[in-house]
C-alpha cells in the first residue's frame, strides 16, 4: 500500500497495463501454438493438450516448444501474476487464498513439465533418434528439473515447522529469487525453440518477431514484479 501512494500516477497505470497486457498476450500465445501444432491429429498430440499442445510424430520440436509454452507461457506467468498489486486477477482475494491458488498453478505447471518431457523422450525413442542433443533440447530438460526442484522447495512455505531456525520472510525471498530464475530459463528455452529452422518456416517472418516478443515481454514484466516487490520491502524495513 505504501508503495502504491508513492509511487506515480502515470507509472502506475503503466504497470497495470503491462500486466494486462502480459495476461493476453501468454493466452494468446498459448492458442497460436494449439493452433499451430494441430492437436488431435495422432496419439503423441495429446501432448500438446498436457504442454499446450503438440504435434504428430514427426514434429518433436514442436513437441518442445509447446511443453515451454503451457509451463512458462501459461501456468507459471498466471502463477507469479497472482501476486501483482497491479494487474492480479484475484487481487481482492487474501494472501493465504492467492497462495493456494499460486501453489494449484504450479503443481499444474510440474505435472505437465513431465508429462511433456516423459512423451517427448518417449517418441524419441520410438524413432532411434538422440536425446536432448540441441541446445533447446538441453535447457529444456534443465528447466524442468529445476521447476520440481523449486516445487518441492517451497513445501517449507506451507509447513514453515518443516523447517527450524528460518524465518518465513527469508524463505519468501529466496523462493522468489529461484523462482525468478526458473521463469527466465524457461523463456530463455523457449527463445531458442522458436529459432529453429522448422518454427522459422512454419510461422513466417512477421509471425516470427511478434512470437520472440511473447516470451521476451513476459520475462520483463514477471522480472520487474518480483524485484521490485522485493526491493520495496527492503526500502520499508530500512
Amino acid at each position: 500500500m505504501l508503495q502504491s501512494e508513492s509511487e506515480p500516477r502515470l507509472y502506475r497505470l503503466f504497470r497495470l497495463l503491462c500486466g494486462l497486457f502480459t495476461h493476453l498476450l501468454c493466452a494468446a500465445f498459448t492458442g497460436f501454438v494449439a493452433i499451430l501444432t494441430k492437436p488431435g491429429s495422432s496419439l503423441f498430440s495429446w501432448h500438446p493438450f498436457l504442454m499446450t499442445l503438440a504435434v504428430p510424430r514427426s514434429q518433436a520440436l514442436t513437441r518442445r516448444i509447446s511443453l515451454d509454452t503451457c509451463e512458462f507461457s501459461f501456468f507459471m506467468t498466471e502463477a507469479i501474476l497472482l501476486f501483482s498489486p497491479h494487474s492480479s486477477p484475484v487481487a481482492k482475494l487474501k494472501h493465504q487464498v492467492k497462495s493456494r491458488l499460486h501453489w494449484i498453478l504450479q503443481c499444474s505447471c510440474v505435472s505437465c513439465a513431465l508429462a511433456g518431457l516423459g512423451t517427448i523422450f518417449y517418441n524419441k525413442h520410438l524413432n532411434s533418434k538422440p536425446h536432448f542433443s540441441t541446445w533447446h533440447g538441453l535447457m529444456g530438460v534443465v528447466t524442468v528439473c529445476v521447476v520440481v526442484l523449486q516445487s518441492a522447495g517451497a513445501l517449507p512455505l506451507i509447513y514453515h515447522k518443516l523447517v527450524k531456525g528460518w524465518s518465513l520472510a527469508k524463505l519468501k525471498r529466496y523462493h522468489a529469487a529461484a523462482g525468478l530464475v526458473t521463469y527466465l530459463l524457461g523463456s530463455v528455452s523457449l527463445l531458442l525453440g522458436t529459432c529453429s529452422t522448422w518454427f522459422t518456416a512454419s510461422v513466417g517472418e512477421n509471425a516470427w518477431y511478434v512470437t520472440m516478443l511473447c516470451p521476451t515481454l513476459s520475462a520483463l514484466t514477471i522480472m520487474s514484479q518480483v524485484t521490485n516487490a522485493y526491493m520495496a520491502k527492503k526500502r520499508l524495513q530500512s
